[in-house]
């Protein structure tokens, strides 16, 4: 599977000598090859909310702890007079719960929709539009991060 802008982007920001130390020694990757660590990196980014978690003492772990400690923290960034932040921090958040998803559930991968949005598909088939869960509890409180990597996990 293809994603031209974010094979350009691994293949800018990462250069030759990562993109063979991922592989394993030896490996060398075609130049225009995809790079199947690329879309997992970079949609684990998630700045703004590394940055806002980092703000109160909370590291992000990737883990389904740090899900529970977000959920815990204290929502003021609905209270910041910029009604763009709660969206992009709500869009960090899905992010990072894809990413906490995808790497600790079997099976759960990343997958672009045709119109960019990323999802996360489980291995029963299941897409979760994690970005849109990321925005409600940012802005709504619901659904709790936590609550939602326990459902997919208990069952």
């Amino acid at each position: 599977m293809g994603f031209g802008f974010l094979e350009r982007w691994g293949l800018e920001r990462r250069g030759p000598e990562r993109r063979r130390a991922r592989r394993g020694p030896g490996t060398v990757v075609p130049p225009g090859a995809p790079n199947p660590g690329t879309l997992d990196e970079m949609l684990s980014e998630c700045v703004m909310l590394r940055e806002q978690a980092s703000d109160t003492g909370l590291v992000l772990d990737d883990s389904a702890a740090s899900l529970q400690a977000l959920d815990q923290l204290l929502p003021g960034w609905r209270d910041d007079p910029d009604p763009e932040a709660a969206e992009w921090l709500g869009h960090d958040a899905g992010l990072y719960l894809g990413t906490v998803i995808v790497r600790t559930v079997a099976g759960a991968r990343w997958r672009q929709l045709p119109d960019g949005r990323p999802v996360v598909v489980l291995e029963s088939g299941r897409e979760l539009d994690v970005v849109a869960m990321g925005q409600g509890w940012s802005t709504e409180g619901s659904p709790e991060l936590s609550a939602v990597y326990t459902e997919l996990n208990s069952g």
